[in-house]
Order: structure tokens, then C-alpha cells, then sequence
């Protein structure tokens, strides 16, 4: 006796096979990208790191030269570099959140496929 999977059996098997192949496209695509190193991690850290200290050091170094220049009862050096440090932040969440979305819709994309 032949075993004949029939319909039903032989979709299941089209069901699989299609998501294996997509399983196996997106491992091969992550460890040709970014992959889950340390280093793609501690890159990550780096640039939000800077795009916080630089706009800080920018209002540092303004608000050292206008209190040297412009002296008032206030010190323009702590003021600025809070607004450094407050744009740098807005900075960092607006490039984690572009970051977030890109990843979101690549894997959308992924199991579409």
C-alpha cells in the first residue's frame, strides 16, 4: 500500500516548507547584517553616546565663551549645557525611534515573504 497524503496532508507540508524557507532567509540575512556581536552593540552605544557629550560640549564651550565675553548675574555655562544635554537626549530618542521603526518593518517585510 502507497501511503497518499492527500490534500489536506500536502498543504501542511507546502505550509512548512514555505515558513523553514523564510526562517532560513531571515538567519541568513542577519548574519550577513548587523548580526547580535558585541560590536554592533557597543557601535550602537558609541552613536547615541555621541549624539548626547556633542551637542552637550557645543553648549559647554558657549556658555563659557559668553560668560568670558558677556558676563551677567546668571552663568550662561550650566544653561547651555543643560540645553545641550536636553537636545542631545531628544536627539538620541528620535534616532533609537528611527531605529525601532526600520527594524519593525523589516521583519514585517521578512514575514510576508
Amino acid at each position: 500500500m502507497a501511503d497518499n497524503p492527500g490534500p489536506k496532508r500536502g498543504r501542511e507540508t507546502d505550509s512548512l516548507a514555505a515558513q523553514i524557507e523564510r526562517r532560513a532567509r531571515r538567519k541568513l540575512k542577519a548574519r550577513r547584517g548587523h548580526g547580535n556581536g558585541v560590536w554592533p552593540g557597543l557601535g550602537t552605544m558609541g552613536m547615541i553616546g555621541w549624539s548626547v557629550v556633542i551637542p552637550m560640549l557645543l553648549g559647554l564651550a558657549l556658555g563659557v565663551w559668553l560668560d568670558k565675553h558677556h558676563p551677567r548675574q546668571h552663568t550662561w555655562t550650566l544653561a547651555l549645557l543643560m540645553a545641550g544635554l536636553a537636545l542631545g537626549c531628544f536627539n538620541a530618542w528620535l534616532w533609537i525611534s528611527r531605529e525601532q521603526r526600520a527594524l519593525r518593518e523589516e521583519q514585517e517585510r521578512d514575514e510576508d515573504d
